[in-house]
């Protein structure tokens, strides 16, 4: 691709965790420079079946001051047990233990979005055609107080 600035653009057949680094870094210094530590870190919340196997759960990440969740799965076997709503407790008790203003997320059409919203979450956008057919919407809740 062509050089600009003393750089060329470079797409890599295979992107990798080093490739992920490389563009996170300087996005790190800049982000601190601008908003000071985000004091991040991972959060993960574990679904482990009676036979010891993690099977599921939640995973997320703080950073500042909201907890942003990743990814949250109950097996099929296990729906209906009032798992996924224990999930989100424990997240929420994480985050508010960790001083956090809120939580977001987001979820598919054919998700849960129900769901969430019976948890406290409002909606605040939504990606019509993602994908074709469905809508991604995208969610958050104040844990604080404050609007």
């Amino acid at each position: 691709m062509p050089a600009t600035g003393g750089f060329r653009l470079h797409v890599p057949e295979a992107p990798d965790a080093a490739h992920r680094e490389a563009i996170l870094e300087p996005l790190r210094a800049y982000n601190q420079a601008q908003a000071g530590d985000g004091r991040h870190r991972p959060v993960a919340i574990m679904l482990r079946s009676d036979d010891g196997i993690e099977r599921g759960g939640l995973w997320g990440n703080i950073g500042y001051d909201w907890m942003f969740v990743d990814l949250l799965v109950v097996p099929e076997d296990a729906r209906g047990q009032g798992l996924g709503a224990a999930l989100m407790a424990e997240a929420e008790r994480i985050a508010r233990a960790d001083g956090c203003v809120g939580i977001r997320l987001d979820t598919f059409e054919f998700q849960a979005r129900g769901f969430y919203e019976k948890l406290g979450f409002t909606l605040f956008g939504t990606i019509e055609d993602h994908p074709v057919g469905s809508s991604r919407y995208f969610l958050s809740k104040r844990i604080d107080g404050g609007g």
